[in-house]
């Protein structure tokens, strides 16, 4: 049976909606799955009113990564569209006036360092200051709740790609999410979650029954959020991860590597048939290396529950090792360059193991361990289960 999502019960919650002056935090992702209507249709077609719509990083229809979004108005409904990721991250005492009721509808993606997780968190917040009560229409977390994978992110390195010692593959939807944000923080919000039906922890994205609902340009795909899971540290290195490429987050190359000597590199390094890869030259029409051949690699998940963290990693290493004069970390904006690394990673281990001081297997058996005490500390506000 096809998954329900949230927004296709709100008539079945129509007490919370009836007579409010709404704010609606969505972008091009909130849509039915039969794609007849986006979730301001939905609200309207039901005599919802809808007052104001706020967008996450890539604003109403697709901006490019990182790139700030200005107000502007909705086309159709000519009301105030307000935008998350410009001059403000999180909803101002003025944005919020004259709302009676806050609700979120946006697919995530189940990792840490995707923006719209903290979107959600930092509206939830303003929510609670404001005694606002907040809904969110869940939607499946494409990777699943059975796998939960990667460091839990130190509290010194939280920024807006990281935070709340979540691990990097978190494995919640985005309600299972608010919950844990609410207990990890200590807030106290009016919370309603309108919860899937026909979904458990082992749905994943293509059990679902749903068309691929594209979370992101750079995500164009399934398989692109499998790579995406440890393929963000790439952002680091002045490696491409095939942003403006047919696949992003599937390639990875850059102009200084010899894609034969890589290929055999990784291949001796990478056993597990759940992910097989070829040599591959691309040309990204944007982001790094832009107009220039970029010589690697491209992958192809086999499986829905691969894990591409290791492999990225081998992968990074391998660059490393192989060109120590070319192959560098990309600066922050206060210039530093390998804390870069760490801030995505969630500590510094990931370098460590690129710099040869500790092996693959010790950084399993660490996130192993930060794993299992996540998974018990998320327990108790699981909303799907087996």
């Amino acid at each position: 049976m096809r998954t329900i999502l949230g927004v296709e019960r709100i008539a079945e919650y129509k007490k919370l909606f009836q007579g409010k002056r709404i704010g609606l935090i969505t972008n091009f992702s909130g849509i039915l799955p039969d794609l007849t209507m986006d979730t301001a249709d939905v609200f309207w077609s039901n005599g919802f009113h809808v007052q104001k719509i706020f967008t996450p990083e890539h604003g109403l229809y697709g901006a490019g990564a990182g790139e700030s979004v200005a107000d502007s108005f909705h086309p159709r409904y000519h009301i105030p569209v307000i935008s998350l990721y410009g001059d403000h991250r999180k909803p101002t005492d003025e944005d919020v006036e004259n709302l009676d009721l806050l609700v979120y509808d946006i697919q995530d993606v189940g990792l840490r360092y995707y923006t719209y997780l903290y979107t959600m968190c930092y509206s939830l917040d303003k929510a609670a200051q404001k005694g606002i009560p907040y809904v969110i229409l869940d939607r499946p977390n494409p990777l699943g709740g059975r796998q939960i994978r990667g460091a839990r992110i130190r509290q010194d390195y939280h920024s807006f790609v990281g935070d709340y010692e979540l691990p990097m593959r978190y494995g919640l939807t985005i309600g299972e999410a608010a919950h844990y944000y609410l207990k990890y923080t200590g807030t106290k919000a009016d919370l309603t979650v309108i919860p899937m039906e026909n979904y458990t922890m082992d749905t994943t994205f293509p059990r679902t029954g749903l068309l691929w609902n594209v979370p992101s340009p750079a995500l164009p795909a399934f398989e692109s959020v499998l790579c995406y899971c440890g393929g963000c540290l790439f952002e680091t290195v002045n490696v491409s991860e095939g942003r403006g490429s047919a696949k992003p987050f599937q390639m990875y190359g850059a102009p200084f590597i010899d894609m034969d000597r890589f290929y055999e590199d990784v291949k001796a390094q990478w056993k597990d048939d759940s992910i097989v890869f070829r040599r591959r030259a691309f040309v990204p029409n944007c982001s790094k290396h832009q107009g220039e051949v970029c010589y690697g690699l491209e992958f192809f998940p086999l499986r829905e529950e691969c894990d591409f963290l290791p492999l990225a990693l081998i992968m990074m290493k391998a660059i490393f090792e192989r060109y120590p004069e070319k192959a560098v970390f990309c600066a922050l904006p206060d210039g530093e360059s390998e804390n870069r690394l760490a801030v995505l990673y969630g500590n510094e281990l990931a370098l460590a193991y690129i710099r040869g001081n500790i092996a693959m297997k010790e950084l399993q058996e660490a996130w192993t361990a930060e794993d299992e005490a996540f998974a018990a500390y998320a327990r108790d506000i699981r909303i799907y289960r087996d």
